[in-house]
């Protein structure tokens, strides 16, 4: 007998130790999430942020410990409109008393009021840098509280760098739950359209949140090897939802199939067998697939994309272990229920009915009739789908990108609206440049002090920089300077980075570019964007190359055929486009918040890490799909099928559960568009999208349409598939049987 690939082994050994295997699998989620929970989760820090010109600023800084600081702002207004008086000055030296008695406070200002005269602001720098100054905010903002509660007629606000994003990590727990309502419901229910039975409904639920739970716990424990951005949880609820119903469905449907075809003549084992030798295999290559073409964020060195590169990756990994070893154990201990009940109908008389045929009947029917296009007219159907396709790719074209930063966060979430009024208030906070200085010859350092005088002065003679003047620190020994050059513009507005441009260009070449030896580069909120967004073009490139060359070196070793692989790359990229296009309509053009009722902050640009995450999962995700209706074709060829008619059964046997694992990802997707952040809105709705344009304009219009035109072609240079095809038409010829690849399974 031929040798049983590992996936059969695996699923041989748990369908003969369901209890075991079941057993073992809990207990590995269990130690997941214990060990995970008791290491905790290793966060990025601010150095692992730093990139281009911004990064060597950051650095020259460090070496000085003239790095930026937290700050707190706390406002106090009067509640009546009136200007603050008395009562709000002695606010803001309580405020000021109580702060300075903080331990994780390093410095207090004195009380500063807003140019309209309306404010009063007192702030409060804390020790530590951003990043770790989040982690002891919340003894400041207990602070602020008491002094609002003993002054009732007064409005005591908070806002600040860690204030704020500790309001937008609470915004994404809060998102994480509103998308698991949203998800969990509507997948049950797809899932019960599809499978009639609570049990059947269980299965992919059951393993879908059982391997979310087990990447969660190992996400844990490899963040303190890769440090996590922030969004892993988000992308393994994401992703962990889709792959792990998808990777439940191919079997579940695959192993239905061999029981109706059986007839009650094998065992649930012998049919898990069956299931895990097809079906059970091609889960294998897609989660493979999907975990290699998320690999190449990697390429990208950056700690964002490296964080949702393990998390996809993990949770792909784990749903595939799931799919390979508890789902065929449940299979067997439901088969064996199914044929207690099936013995008991037949001693009683009753006929056996091994599966329930209507439902799957009817939906050959629609399928048949979808794909009728493409099998009768397939020059046409290609021809028109790929044009539509086309057109919906035509405005990626215009894609303009930009770093979703606090300027474009929805303003549904609290601490954004406080951080819109201290900027009102006081403009020459909205955005900043620091110049970082290092002089390391001592002839140097007065030249530097100069130049420095000469930029201050440049910069409040331009009206793209603040009159404020510029605040200046200096390490003890003279070596390390850091200029602080405010910009009375929004983080993301054209002012800001054509300051930013005036900057590096013209005042600093002008002025420090004159001191001999001395280093110097521009860092701060804006520079971090430009640079942030530079980068990943650069990077882009090198991506999306290794991304498309691994895509075809995956499927020619899976099919071994160049056709298919070629194929599946253009395909791939068809989708990818039309998704963008569709992104670039609703986000940039503003349809969304016509449709949608949209925050305005979420439309306009498209986020900077939208394009390259999206392009490598959703070409993972087509490969998902593209494995698993290209192996039923396969399969059928094999047999000896003509291609033509393989291509027809192949895709007919596979697109209920393809729509239904289609449909299910949708549905995850989608709850996303329905958070607070821009970011995550704009990547639930390009993967809705794209997912079901795969489904159904790829896999039942196009990849239909070209195979059947390719016909033999589709399997070149396959010399195994040639002798197959050749057996088949001899045998039609001759009228003899032909016998299936996984018949040794049967018997």
């Amino acid at each position: 007998m031929k040798k049983q690939p590992l996936t059969v082994k695996v699923a041989s050994w748990s369908a003969l130790h369901p209890g075991r295997a079941i057993l073992g699998w809990f207990v590995f989620v269990a130690l997941c999430l214990v060990i995970g929970g008791a290491v905790g989760t290793v966060d990025a820090g601010d150095k692992d942020y730093w990139v281009g010109e911004a990064g060597r600023a950051e650095s020259i800084a460090t070496e000085g410990n003239l790095q930026h600081k937290s700050a707190e702002r706390i406002m106090i207004t009067d509640r009546s409109g009136a200007a603050p008086g008395a009562r709000a000055q002695s606010a803001a030296a309580d405020v000021a008393a109580r702060m300075k008695q903080l331990p994780e406070v390093e410095k207090v200002a004195a009380p500063v009021r807003s140019a309209n005269g309306r404010m009063l602001m007192v702030e409060v720098t804390l020790k530590g840098l951003r990043l770790e100054a989040q982690k002891h905010i919340r003894p400041l903002l207990d602070q602020s509280a008491e002094v609002q509660k003993k002054n009732p007629d007064l409005k005591v606000e908070e806002s600040g760098d860690a204030s704020v994003e500790m309001g937008l990590d609470k915004s994404r727990d809060d998102d994480l739950s509103t998308s698991e309502t949203i998800t969990f419901p509507i997948t049950l229910i797809t899932l019960l359209v599809v499978f009639g039975s609570l049990i059947m409904v269980g299965v992919p639920l059951l393993l879908a949140v059982s391997s979310i739970g087990a990447a969660m716990g190992l996400s844990q424990l490899i963040s303190h090897l890769v440090p996590d951005a922030g969004v892993g949880k988000s992308v393994i609820l994401l992703i962990g939802m889709a792959v792990g119903v998808d990777y439940t469905l191919f079997y579940l449907k695959r192993e239905r199939e061999e029981r109706a075809h059986a007839k009650g003549r094998l065992g649930p084992e012998a049919l898990v067998g069956i299931a895990a030798a097809t079906s059970g295999r091609a889960i294998v290559v897609s989660g493979l697939a999907v975990a290699l073409s998320t690999a190449t964020l990697f390429l990208a060195t950056d700690i964002v994309f490296t964080s949702l590169a393990v998390a996809t990756i993990v949770v792909v990994l784990v749903a595939v272990l799931s799919s390979m070893t508890a789902l065929p154990a449940l299979l067997v201990l439901i088969g064996r229920r199914l044929d207690r009940k099936a013995a008991k109908a037949a001693a009683g008389g009753k006929r056996v009915k091994w599966v329930r045929r209507h439902k799957s009947e009817k939906a050959g029917r629609v399928w048949t009739a979808l794909l009728k296009p493409a099998r009768n007219r397939p020059v046409a159907t290609l021809m028109i789908s790929v044009l539509v396709m086309f057109g919906l790719a035509v405005p990626a074209f215009g894609m303009h990108l930009r770093v979703l930063n606090l300027a474009t966060h929805s303003r549904a979430i609290p601490e954004l609206k406080t951080y819109d009024r201290l900027n009102e208030a006081f403009p020459d906070l909205l955005a900043e440049h620091w110049v970082m200085v290092r002089a390391n010859n001592p002839g140097e350092r007065t030249e530097v002090q100069s130049a420095l005088k000469d930029l201050a002065a440049k910069a409040q003679a331009d009206p793209m920089f603040s009159k404020k003047p510029p605040r200046l620190e200096t390490t003890a020994d003279g070596r390390i300077s850091v200029m602080t050059l405010s910009v009375p513009f929004g983080l993301s507005s054209p002012q800001a980075h054509d300051s930013l441009r005036e900057l590096r260009t013209g005042f600093l070449p002008e002025t420090l570019g004159k001191v001999k030896g001395a280093e110097f580069a521009v860092s701060g909120p804006v520079a971090q964007d430009a640079d942030y967004l530079a980068h990943q073009n650069d990077k882009l490139p090198i991506v999306v190359g290794f991304l498309l060359l691994l895509t075809f070196i995956l499927t020619l070793f899976v099919f071994g055929s160049a056709t298919i692989a070629a194929l599946g790359v253009l395909l791939n990229l068809l989708s990818v486009g039309a998704s963008f296009g569709l992104v670039v309509v609703f986000f940039q053009w503003g349809l969304a918040s016509t449709l949608f009722g949209f925050d305005e902050s979420a439309t306009s640009a498209i986020g900077s890490r939208v394009p390259l995450f999206l392009f490598v999962i959703l070409f993972g995700l087509s490969m998902d799909y593209q494995v698993f209706v290209v192996s039923r074709i396969k399969e059928a060829a094999l047999k000896g099928v003509p291609t033509r008619q393989a291509v027809i059964d192949g895709i007919g046997h596979s697109a209920k559960v393809v729509t239904s694992a289609a449909v299910v990802m949708v549905t995850v997707f989608a709850s996303f568009m329905f958070l607070h952040l821009a970011e995550m809105k704009q990547i639930g709705f390009s993967l809705a999208v794209a997912v079901l344009l795969d489904a159904f304009i790829i896999r039942v219009m196009i990849l239909p349409s070209a195979l059947i035109l390719l016909g033999n072609a589709t399997w070149w240079p396959s010399h195994k598939m040639r002798r197959a095809q050749a057996q088949g038409a001899a045998a039609e010829h001759h009228d003899l049987p032909v016998t299936s690849p996984v018949a040794h399974l049967r018997r």
